[in-house]
C-alpha cells in the first residue's frame, strides 16, 4: 500500500459506525457477483511439486498495472488447495481463482492472509464464493475496528476503478489465530507462524514442510524498496532473522521473484531497513528536523530500486517519528 499510510488512514474522520456500514456488506460474500475482467498478465510460477505463486509486477500499485503488484501463493494437495494471500482487487482475486481452477478442480480449503494491507487481501471477495475458510491473525481485529478500512476502500475505488468499485467490499477473516498453528492436508504439513510486529502487527508466514517452501508475505520485498510506513523496524529485522533460521529451500515474498538463496536474498530488505533506521536515529540524535534529515541522507544505495520514489520518503518519515519517540522515552525522568 503506497498512496497513504495505514497510521494516517486511521486518523481520517469517517465515523466508525458509518465506516463499518460503508465497508462491510455481510450478504455480498454469498452473492454470485461478476468481477471486472483484468487485462494484465498474471504469470503463475510452479516452484515445488505442490507449490505455486502468482508473480506481481514490480513498483507501486497503479491503474497501469490494474493493482497487480503483489504476489499470492497456493499449494495443491490431493484433498484440496491452500491459498496464501489473494492479490489486490476483487477482479484480480477472481483471475487468480481461475488460474487455480485451470490447474486443479480440488476444493479451496483454506486461505491464509499474511496481513491486512489492501494489495494482499482485496481478492478475498472472489474467493468467498468458494467454501474456503479465511484465516488471519487476531491483530487484524484492531485494524478492522478503525476507520482505516473504509478510507482505503474509498481511495481504491478511485485509484483502481473499475477493478475496485461500488460492489467491492472488505472481507473479514472467518477465524483469527492467536498462536502459531500446524495442520495437515492431502499428505502435506503446513505450519503458520506469527512473526509480527514487523511489516505489520499481524504478519503471518506459512511453511509448506514437504516442499521446503516458505511464503513470507511482506516480511520480504524482493528487488524493490519495501513499504515501511509505521512498522517496527527493529522487530522486522528480528523477524527476518527468524525466517533465515527456517532454512527454506524456496522463499516467496509478498513482492518480487521467489528465491532459492533465502539467506543471501534477504540481504536487500535487511540492509535497507538497517540503513533507514540508523540514518533517522542519527538525525534525531543530532537534533535535525525531518526535512534536513531526509535531504542530507545519501540514498544512492537504494534510489535506483523499483518503488523508491513512491515509498522511501514515507518510510523515512515514519521511521524518523519512531526514532523521536524512542529518544523521548529514553530521557531520564525528573
Amino acid at each position: 500500500m503506497i498512496a497513504f499510510h495505514k497510521f494516517a488512514l486511521a486518523r481520517l474522520t469517517i465515523p466508525g459506525a458509518l465506516a463499518m456500514l460503508f465497508v462491510f456488506a455481510p450478504t455480498i460474500s454469498a452473492q454470485k457477483i461478476a468481477f471486472e475482467p483484468v487485462s494484465v498478465p498474471i504469470p503463475i510460477k510452479k516452484i515445488a511439486p505442490h507449490s505455486y505463486y502468482a508473480l506481481g509486477q514490480s513498483g507501486a500499485i497503479s491503474a497501469a498495472n490494474e493493482g497487480f503488484n503483489s504476489n499470492a501463493g497456493f499449494v495443491v494437495t490431493r484433498e484440496g488447495v491452500v491459498v496464501f494471500d489473494t492479490l489486490g482487487t476483487p477482479a484480480l482475486g477472481a483471475a487468480l481463482l481461475s488460474k487455480i481452477r485451470a490447474i486443479t478442480k480440488a476444493p479451496i480449503k483454506r486461505i491464509v492472509i499474511s496481513h491486512y494491507h489492501a494489495d494482499h487481501f482485496y481478492g478475498l471477495q472472489a474467493f468467498k464464493q468458494t467454501s474456503a475458510e479465511v484465516v488471519a491473525h487476531s491483530e487484524v481485529r484492531k485494524y478492522l475496528a478503525t476507520d482505516a478500512p473504509a478510507a482505503r476502500l474509498a481511495e481504491r475505488r478511485k485509484s483502481l476503478f473499475p477493478w475496485v468499485n461500488q460492489s467491492s467490499t472488505v472481507i473479514a477473516p472467518d477465524r483469527y489465530l492467536v498462536t502459531d498453528e500446524s495442520f495437515k492436508l492431502g499428505g502435506l504439513t503446513f505450519r503458520i507462524f506469527h512473526v509480527g510486529p514487523a511489516h505489520t502487527p499481524e504478519d503471518l508466514i506459512m511453511l509448506v514442510e514437504e516442499d521446503g517452501v516458505l511464503f513470507a508475505g511482506d516480511l520480504i520485498f524482493a528487488g524493490r524498496v519495501p513499504y515501511v510506513g509505521d512498522a517496527d523496524v527493529n522487530s522486522w529485522l528480528s523477524a527476518i532473522d527468524r525466517v533465515v533460521a527456517f532454512q527454506p529451500k524456496i522463499l516467496v515474498g509478498g513482492h518480487g521473484q521467489h528465491s532459492t538463496r533465502a539467506a543471501k536474498d534477504l540481504t536487500l530488505t535487511r540492509e535497507y531497513l538497517t540503513f533507514l533506521r540508523d540514518a533517522m536515529r542519527r538525525a534525531v540524535d543530532a537534533g535535525m528536523d525531518f526535512e534536513l534529515a531526509y535531504s542530507s541522507t545519501n540514498w544512492s544505495g537504494f534510489n535506483k530500486l523499483p518503488a523508491f520514489d513512491a515509498a522511501n520518503r514515507g518510510n523515512a518519515f515514519g521511521t524518523y517519528l519512531k526514532a523521536e519517540q524512542e529518544s523521548l522515552t529514553a530521557l531520564p525522568s525528573k
